[in-house]
């Protein structure tokens, strides 16, 4: 019932069924809160049914709210999924001038009374009055340094009624009323308090970062109060049943006496490790021992408690399935299945996909102190702490005396030499599918985006950031997991084999349907993809292989050959390289399929920029020898370089001439591409290898632009390979091409969904801006819930997708499909895959594993 009772309160009223030792008590449900948010107070019949409940609630304690023997409560949030510390407490609710007297002559502890009336007033003022938490420390520590005393619990009686006394004065003064004597009005006030917490910016955030809806609400539990302050034989603590760090089976926590539930946590003690509890209170850990062994056997998952001793008897307050690491996650899983607890199946549904990358990449060492300094885009996952410079020859020549991160607005094609230098890529513009973040995820290197807070100055090459400014050389370091930016120079955790990620991915291929291919352009990115499980590549891009240094002068002079003939020479010593390198990927792909797409980008992508190209210009015109030969060459050179430059020029470049449409008015630049692929086929099966290459069509709206682009790739391959059987295929990334899907299939033997440009096209957003300039804004105003970038919009998108899907089955029965955009490697765009009946996904190298795994929780869910 967590939907209804959150899950702090479902668990305590199943713990009570367990006949485990839980304070009494009863829960407000989180549809009471949801009506609570509509009216803007407490629901009709809310405040009865309170009072109706406290009376019940009496009766078993046998005690009275506001009576000679007092029944305090605490009252606790508690939404249907955890969110630990996101949302407020309030203790000891129920004493005042009136039953303070009471509970001093029952408990014969007058400074045990005063403490807890004393933590109250602080609590409740901070929480339900909206006061400061630090005005009522600066009270309690001044008393302190009179007293010399140095911590809490040495405080005497007559202590703390000067900083009671001293409290309510406060209180008085910030509110201009007394502070509430009366229980009852205390209780609604609280409650009152603790479902507004769930609209605190601090639970705003946590939901925000963990896809938890708004909509949902928190319960509100209401339970006698236990008293861990009591004395020496009392306490209070929280403990893992397991290490939330690493799995191992054992506990994990912390505990200290004569102290309440909040002490542990805030850090004014330092607490004692779980297992000292055994040489203080040796019964009461034998308990709490056995107590854990049948929470786990019941819940049958590492659990996290929270627990209070009353004068050495043990009380639970709280049991939840506890937050842990990938590594413990992964462990955890395996042997719960090999304690016979759970099945296979279920031990993949306990992981997060995404919590696999914290097994594959480098990790912050969480025991330094970090100085976070910006906050970005989380693009690709891993930490990286190096020298920061700010373009990319630079980086790559400081590379070489170490650690270096590359720093840009904005990355484009020609850094890719100094994001290979780098240990990592931090850039103040772009989003989740940017150049800097897609390259970066296919290099497997920490990338954070879109990280506007950092201003960066090329001219004095430097960056600021609130106030700090850093020199290039300063040491940075980027958390690409979080998106964080920290200064200086950081600690990292190397990633390490574990046996029981690989026993997770071999159950995860036991059960999947669906394949799961790699997105790779170099034999290095391919070997690393075959490592994780990789069954092939869905998406090699040619087009990255000429922008090599010694390339890219090549790919120019082709571009602006003004002859077929001067053009077909340039292609003639591309062709040479691209099959190299095709031979290369082809050898580390031995045996799986090759996916590759024919050229795709606007060829203005593969020249200078005109505002580069003029300054060079002119810095070649003051410098101009008149006598030197060279350097008028040169000049010339590039003026020719600017014309073509203005001739190749597009308002909108990416719907513009690129694609299959550069195929049809230069057909000789794919016929080098296919002759190369082919050639490579051909040289390394007289090797004895098993080259299997696919050829993939880009940017086809229109059945007819594939007819005629497959018809030249053809006549290519029949004049060398005479029994051609590689297969010809097509993305779909165009509206167009999904609508009309069962016309494109007669001319294709597979579609590829190339997601990205699907969803650039399908909202009419431009992806290198629309995340820095108004995504943040749909985040507040509830039109996305998550990035259509980062997960397939299923509503309009994965509209287009179904109707393709339907269409190109209803043509060819047996076409192959999959999907190579990054939405490739998102687990829940993958399981929308897998239920779309897709033959693969494709994602770069190191989500691999996430994608074996996202594919079989699919599975399972399937069959659910």
């Amino acid at each position: 019932m967590k939907n209804l009772l959150g899950g702090k309160g479902s668990n305590l009223c199943e713990m009570t069924k367990l006949g485990l030792p839980v304070p009494k008590g009863f829960v407000i449900s989180t549809q009471a809160c949801i009506n609570f948010f509509d009216s803007n107070d407490f629901p009709e019949g809310l405040e009865q049914e309170l009072n109706d409940s406290l009376m019940q609630l009496e009766k078993q304690t046998k005690k009275q709210f506001s009576g000679e023997n007092p029944l305090l409560v605490s009252v606790r949030s508690g939404a249907r999924t955890s969110m630990p510390g996101m949302m407020d407490t309030v203790l000891n609710l129920g004493l005042n001038e009136k039953t303070i007297k009471s509970m001093i002559e029952k408990t014969k502890n007058e400074r045990f009374v005063l403490d807890s009336y004393r933590r109250f007033i602080q609590m409740f003022s901070n929480v339900v009055l909206n006061l400061e938490h630090d005005k009522f420390e600066e009270i309690l520590e001044k008393e302190k340094q009179n007293t010399e005393t140095t911590k809490d619990c040495d405080l005497t009686a007559e202590s703390l009624k000067k900083i009671i006394k001293e409290y309510k004065n406060l209180v008085e003064q910030e509110t201009k009323n007394t502070f509430p004597e009366e229980p009852k009005q205390q209780l609604i006030l609280a409650v009152k308090a603790v479902f507004n917490s769930w609209n605190n910016k601090r639970a705003i955030t946590y939901r925000k970062l963990n896809k938890i809806p708004d909509s949902w609400g928190t319960g509100v539990v209401i339970q006698e109060m236990v008293f861990g302050n009591l004395g020496e034989t009392s306490g209070t603590g929280v403990c893992f049943t397991r290490n939330p760090s690493n799995g191992i089976k054992k506990l994990y926590g912390e505990f200290l006496l004569n102290a309440q539930g909040e002490d542990v946590v805030a850090g004014i003690r330092t607490p004692r490790i779980i297992a000292e509890l055994n040489e203080v209170m040796p019964e009461v850990f034998e308990e709490f021992k056995s107590v854990c062994e049948k929470l786990e056997k019941h819940y049958k998952d590492m659990q996290d408690t929270e627990f209070t001793i009353e004068d050495k008897k043990l009380f639970l307050l709280q049991t939840r399935n506890g937050k842990r690491t990938g590594q413990a996650a992964v462990r955890i899983a395996v042997e719960l299945v090999e304690e016979k607890l759970i099945s296979k199946q279920e031990a993949l549904l306990r992981i997060n996909p995404l919590d696999l990358n914290q097994l594959l990449h480098k990790r912050i060492d969480p025991k330094q102190k970090l100085n976070e300094i910006a906050l970005g885009l989380n693009a690709s996952p891993g930490a990286a702490s190096g020298r920061m410079f700010f373009d990319a020859n630079t980086a790559e020549k400081e590379s070489e005396k170490g650690n270096v991160i590359l720093v840009r607005h904005e990355t484009s094609p020609e850094d890719i030499h100094g994001m290979i230098a780098s240990k990592g890529i931090l850039t103040c513009r772009g989003g989740n599918t940017s150049h800097a973040a897609v390259v970066a995820r296919g290099m497997g290197k920490p990338c954070v985006v879109g990280c506007e807070e950092i201003k960066i100055d090329y001219s004095t090459k430097t960056l600021k950031v609130e106030g700090t400014e850093l020199n290039q050389g300063d040491f940075i370091s980027i958390d690409g997991t979080t998106g964080k930016v920290f200064l200086g120079e950081i600690k990292l955790i190397e990633p390490e084999p574990y046996k029981f990620f690989s026993t997770i991915l071999e159950w995860s291929d036991e059960i999947k349907t669906l394949g799961v291919r790699t997105n790779a352009d170099t034999p290095k990115d391919a070997k690393k993809a075959v490592e994780l499980g990789a069954k092939g590549i869905g998406l090699c891009r040619t087009e990255h292989m000429f922008f090599d240094a010694k390339r890219l002068p090549i790919v120019q002079k082709m571009i602006l050959s003004s002859s077929f003939d001067e053009r077909k020479k340039h292609l003639d010593e591309l062709e040479k390289m691209q099959r190299k390198d095709f031979e290369e990927i082809f050898e580390a792909m031995d045996g799986f399929p090759v996916t590759i797409r024919l050229i795709d980008p606007p060829l203005h992508e593969f020249l200078p920029s005109k505002e580069k190209l003029l300054r060079e210009i002119n810095r070649l015109k003051r410098k101009r020898d008149l006598n030197n030969s060279d350097v008028l060459e040169e000049i010339a050179v590039k003026k020719a370089l600017l014309i073509k430059i203005k001739e190749l020029h597009e308002v909108n470049p990416m719907l513009g001439f690129r694609g299959c449409r550069i195929g049809i008015v230069y057909p000789e630049i794919i016929e080098m591409q296919t002759r190369a692929i082919a050639e490579a086929a051909l040289n390394l099966k007289n090797k004895g290898l098993s080259p299997k290459p696919e050829i993939m069509i880009p940017l086809v709206g229109i059945a007819k632009e594939l007819e005629l682009s497959r018809k030249k790739v053809e006549k290519v391959l029949s004049d060398l390979i005479p029994e051609n059987n590689i297969p010809i295929g097509t993305m779909i990334e165009l509206p167009r091409a999904a609508l009309t899907a069962d016309e494109i299939a007669e001319h294709a033997d597979f579609f590829s969904f190339g997601t990205n440009d699907l969803t650039q096209t399908t909202f009419g957003f431009s992806r290198d801006d629309v995340e820095g300039k108004f995504f943040n804004k749909y985040f507040e105003e509830k039109i996305f819930s998550v990035s259509p970038f980062v997960s397939v919009d299923i509503s309009g998108v994965g509209k287009l997708m179904e109707i393709a899907v339907g269409h190109a089955k209803k043509a060819k029965e047996n076409i192959k499909l999959g999907i190579c955009g990054e939405h490739g490697g998102d687990p829940a765009s993958i399981e929308f895959c897998h239920s779309l009946g897709l033959s693969y996904v494709s994602c770069s190298p190191f989500r691999v594993p996430i994608a074996r795994l996202a594919a079989a929780q699919a599975k399972i869910k399937e069959k659910k």
